[in-house]
């Protein structure tokens, strides 16, 4: 849907009825009341604030907003945490902010199917936690676990469990979803398996809210795994630890995550943090996890892939075996994103993937591109399936110079990817950042299929307008 659509401002009558709307359990918050933290995502170089935000307490609720917005052809903007990166979150075009903050309900556990149905408001970490306390396992496993699992399903997130287990869309049996037209429709269900038709939930998954509003969402979960033991890799030099990734993925031993590393970033978050880094021997390191039933199950597999990295260069193999190396090794891992933001003025994110066997070659060209640009780039990622994190840093650069700086950067990385057959976003999702590099990178006839799409679905195109295509 093109961004020239015009749309209504919000008005005080419009405000009194969303009140009456979402009575009595529901909130409504006028212009002068909205925090400025809804003005902006994580990420805060995108700053709008909405007209108006909805606290929504149910689906019913959720469907008859949407549906007065229709009609008034109000633009509405769907929030979750706000833990997002390319200011998905953020109400452009101002009109409706609808919040799932009250919708936060864990529904069912049907442990004889191996499902959770939650409302969208439910925190990752709430979800990891109930169903871990049941022996029970949801594998998506994004870095940011205070995002709620709406915000999760409208980006497909990823995370560090992607290797072995995969994404949020692999998760995800059913949906219950509000349109723009008020009506709310069921996609996919507790079945395992489905071929009726097309899969409109797999559409779903993954539009950032521009098709739908998630209000309800079946889970599929795992036996938990009863052991987890990880392997930190220092090896001389980046390339050398990055180029045995491959190696590793050909040896059909494969890790639950492989996460790679550099000593600057390890180092920022140990001051972020104020805790030491187990090792600071090597300038780059591979960070490997495994996960089975048994310590010998787990050990059989770890053992072989230990003797795939030191063939390949590693200088040494550390087994993180006790819940307080995991602690102190994972912890810096979890505050890389953190402790980067806090030691510069500003950053953007290059939320690239590549093919795995692109992965050595990508991340030396960022090396390129740094000095190329003449600005500090630094990042980290998941190595075993090609999504890499490159954040561009203003530091000292005044803000025209580093807009000018983060342009180029950010043509050089994707056009990079693109050739080496990779995609401009992983996890993060499309946004508002990412649109113009979309649609360079798919061409003009997918991008026509998708906003043909976004027509069907959202024909007033009220939902979250101005984001990924």
């Amino acid at each position: 849907m093109k961004d020239r659509v015009k749309y209504n401002s919000v008005t005080e009558a419009d405000v009194r009825f969303l009140r009456e709307l979402v009575m009595p359990d529901g909130k409504v918050f006028s212009r002068a009341e909205i925090h400025e933290d809804f003005s902006h995502d994580e990420m805060g170089a995108l700053h709008h604030f909405p007209d108006v935000l909805v606290e929504a307490a149910s689906g019913g609720q959720v469907a008859a907003v949407l549906k007065y917005a229709d009609s008034r052809r109000i633009p509405v903007t769907p929030r979750g945490q706000g833990t997002g990166l390319v200011g998905a979150a953020v109400a452009l075009h101002g009109g409706i902010m609808l919040s799932t903050v009250r919708m936060n309900r864990i529904l069912e556990l049907d442990e004889e199917n191996l499902t959770l149905t939650v409302e969208p408001g439910v925190l990752l970490m709430e979800i990891s936690k109930y169903v871990e306390d049941r022996d029970l396992f949801y594998p998506p496993d994004p870095g940011e676990k205070s995002a709620s699992i709406g915000g999760n399903i409208s980006t497909n997130a990823g995370g560090m469990r992607a290797v072995k287990y995969g994404v949020t869309r692999d998760y995800v049996r059913g949906l219950e979803v509000a349109l723009a037209s008020g009506e709310i429709i069921e996609v996919g269900g507790k079945v395992v398996k489905n071929s009726s038709g097309y899969s409109l939930k797999d559409l779903i998954v993954g539009s950032e809210g521009t098709l739908g509003f998630v209000t309800k969402a079946i889970l599929k979960l795992l036996p938990l795994p009863k052991k987890v033991i990880s392997l930190l890799v220092p090896f001389d030099d980046l390339a050398t630890a990055i180029e045995t990734v491959p190696v590793i993925i050909k040896s059909k031993y494969i890790p639950t995550a492989i996460e790679y590393m550099e000593k600057p970033v390890i180092m920022c978050a140990e001051q972020y943090l104020g805790k030491k880094f187990p090792d600071h021997s090597s300038d780059a390191y591979l960070l490997l996890t495994f996960d089975g039933n048994s310590r010998e199950e787990v050990e059989a597999v770890y053992e072989k892939v230990a003797e795939v990295c030191l063939r390949a260069g590693a200088r040494d193999v550390f087994i993180s075996d006790t819940d307080e190396r995991q602690v102190s090794i994972w912890s810096a891992r979890g505050a890389f994103l953190e402790a980067i933001k806090a030691s510069t003025t500003e950053m953007e994110e290059c939320d690239v993937v590549v093919p795995r066997n692109s992965v050595a070659e990508f991340v030396k060209y960022t090396k390129e591109v740094e000095r190329m640009v003449g600005a500090r780039l630094s990042g980290f990622g998941h190595a075993g399936d090609g999504n890499l994190h490159v954040y561009v840093l203003r530091d000292e650069l005044d803000q025209e110079t580093y807009l000018k700086k983060l342009a180029e950067a950010f043509s050089l990385l994707y056009a990079r990817a693109a050739e080496l057959g990779g995609q401009v976003s992983g996890e993060h999702g499309i946004g508002f950042a990412k649109k113009e590099f979309l649609a360079e990178s798919l061409g003009p006839v997918p991008v026509a299929l998708m906003r043909s799409i976004k027509a069907v679905f959202d024909p007033n195109g009220i939902l979250n307008p101005g984001k990924v295509c």
